[in-house]
This record gives structure tokens, C-alpha cells and sequence, in this order.
């Protein structure tokens, strides 16, 4: 028997999460199984937690899209019992069982070496969020994103995206200005590296000018909608925008002038079916890019228990940095 997180669904159509303790037949079938040691929350998991947001397939279910632990068993040569994993995306969590449980099956494809100088723990607190961030960087940095070019900005900079992206950058050179609206956090971002703290009001307003004053050498964008418009038409000649979220809608009020007249970029950050190769490379760059110190600063813990009201919480913006779940505690 084994603890985790059950969602269920009543007659009325309402979920209701509990941690319950199932037996390991309950686990679908699949090639690896994996004694889990830590997860993390993200909103897709708040939706998961909660109403399912249209990714739950079957209930009961066990959210989770992120986890990190130790293989328990493989059919699979890739894996053997002792080794360290990591999982994120794959639709795992949503349409698939996923990792709010002391115990995990799933395909050996969907799995990651964790690299070395990680533990299970610090890759929980990068999980997906992190994750996503780093796939952002690496495109920017593709597109010619160099130190020196001007600020970067990060909107949504408080969340778990926005924050390993801000040290990310900060601890490789670059300017970073911090976008939140929740001037609490100001502090927080200093102390992830931003040297600039944008107010969301400040940014967050559609204007009639397709143009704006050339002043961001890049952007990671996490909101998208209103934000990302206006964004768009400030951003640098040749620069680009890597979007990575829509928590400030999925809409984008804007207009091609940006593309036309001054060769921005946009670019679409995708972290569920990345190919292995592009998760090991990203992975590989988290390991030596990510400083440690600054990701302990990020994390706040918790159990399988707080995981109902972190759902309710991060759906509504009030998650602050990376939860991490203790899924054994």
C-alpha cells in the first residue's frame, strides 16, 4: 500500500480531492515503475486538482505532471532498478496517472536521467516551470540573445516560471526586468538577480501605437493577451519573445507591424512533447546554469496534504516561487 492523491468525481459532477492509501495494482500498466520522492505544482495541476480544466480523461485520477525518484522496476534496458529519474510533461498528471503518489508508472520514453549535481529534490523545485524557463532561454539565445544587447524582460516574474527564468539570466550575465503585479514581491526578484521591477499596470495596457520606443533585447513572456501585445511593440530591432503561458489570457490584440518593421521574433515554447534529445540538453543547461542557491530561495515546501488548497491557490495567482511536494512526508 501506498499513499497519494485521489480526485474523484461525484454524481453531481463535482471533483474532490483526498490522500488515500491504494495498493500498486491500482497503477495503469506500463514499463517503469518509479518510487517517487518529490513533485511540484504547477497550474495545469491546479486545473488537475480541481475541476480537471478539460486534461482529466478518467476519474479517479492522480494528478501531477512532474515528478523525481528512483526506479522501482523496468521492463525496459534503458532503466534499472536504482536509477534516478525525472519526468515532466507527456500529458502525464492529466490524461495519465501522474506523480501526487509515493509511487508512479509510466513509459520509459517519458522519462529523464536526472543529471548530475541535481538531486530529486532541487528538480522538483525546476520541474516543469524551470523547465519551460530554460527551453525559453536556449531560444532566445538561438534566435542571438547575447549579454550586453539591453534588459530582458520576464513577465510574470513572480510565478514559477518567471523566477527560474530571472536567475537563469541573471546568473549568465544579463539585465533582467522583473514584470509583476504584486509589488510584495519586488524584494523576492532582487534577490533572484532582476535589477529592474516593472509594475504590471505599467505594461499591461493595449495602446493604439503599433510601435513603441526600442527597449527590450528580449522577453520571456508568461502572460501573453494584453501584455504581450503591448510587449511586442517595444521590443528591439531583431529581437525576439519567447511565450511560454496565457495567464493573462490566450487572446493577442496586437498587430504584424512588430514582425514587419522590425524583424521581431515570436517564439513558441512547448515543454510537454519536447523530444529527448532537446529535455537532455535543456536538463544539461539547468544543471550548470541554474544557480543552486537561488532555487533554495525559491522553494516553498509541502505535503500531499496542502495539495487541495495549493491547486485552489495557484489558480488564482497566489503561488509565490516553487512548491515542492514532499510526497513521503
Amino acid at each position: 500500500m501506498f499513499k497519494a492523491l485521489i480526485v474523484e468525481k461525484d454524481d453531481e459532477g463535482k471533483t474532490h480531492a483526498s490522500v488515500q492509501e491504494i495498493g500498486e495494482d491500482r497503477l495503469p500498466e506500463s514499463e517503469v515503475t518509479v518510487a517517487v520522492e518529490y513533485s511540484t505544482v504547477n497550474y495545469k495541476d491546479g486545473l488537475c486538482i480541481g475541476p480537471g480544466g478539460g486534461l482529466v480523461r478518467n476519474y479517479p485520477h492522480v494528478p501531477g505532471i512532474d515528478f523525481a525518484g528512483t526506479v522501482e522496476a523496468s521492463s525496459d534496458d534503458r532503466y534499472k532498478p536504482g536509477d534516478k529519474v525525472v519526468l515532466t510533461g507527456w500529458r502525464v498528471g492529466a490524461a495519465h496517472w501522474g506523480g501526487y503518489a509515493q509511487k508512479a508508472r509510466v513509459r520509459a520514453d517519458w522519462l529523464v536521467p536526472l543529471p548530475a549535481g541535481l538531486t530529486p529534490r532541487q528538480a522538483m523545485a525546476v520541474g516543469t516551470a524551470g523547465f519551460t524557463a530554460m527551453l525559453a532561454v536556449q531560444a532566445l539565445e538561438d534566435h542571438g540573445l547575447k549579454p550586453g544587447a539591453g534588459p530582458v524582460l520576464v513577465t510574470g516574474a513572480a510565478g514559477g516560471v518567471g523566477s527560474v527564468a530571472t536567475a537563469i539570466l541573471a546568473h549568465l550575465g544579463y539585465e533582467v526586468a522583473g514584470v509583476t503585479g504584486r509589488p510584495e514581491t519586488a524584494d523576492y526578484l532582487r534577490s533572484l538577480g532582476a535589477t529592474q521591477i516593472v509594475a504590471r499596470e505599467e505594461i499591461n495596457e493595449t495602446v493604439k501605437r503599433p510601435l513603441e520606443g526600442e527597449t527590450w533585447a528580449g522577453c520571456v513572456d508568461a502572460v501573453g493577451g494584453a501584455m504581450l501585445a503591448r510587449v511586442l511593440g517595444q521590443m528591439k530591432y531583431g529581437s525576439s519573445v519567447a511565450a511560454v503561458g496565457l495567464a493573462g489570457g490566450a487572446g493577442l490584440p496586437a498587430t504584424v507591424i512588430p514582425f514587419l518593421l522590425r524583424g521581431v521574433n515570436l517564439l513558441g515554447i512547448d515543454s510537454v512533447m519536447q523530444p529527448f534529445e532537446n529535455r537532455q540538453r535543456a536538463w544539461a543547461r539547468i544543471a550548470r546554469d541554474l544557480p543552486l542557491d537561488k532555487l533554495e530561495e525559491m522553494i516553498v515546501p509541502a505535503t500531499l496534504g496542502d495539495l487541495p488548497k495549493l491547486g485552489a491557490d495557484i489558480l488564482k495567482g497566489q503561488v509565490k516561487g516553487r512548491v515542492v511536494v514532499d510526497v513521503n512526508a
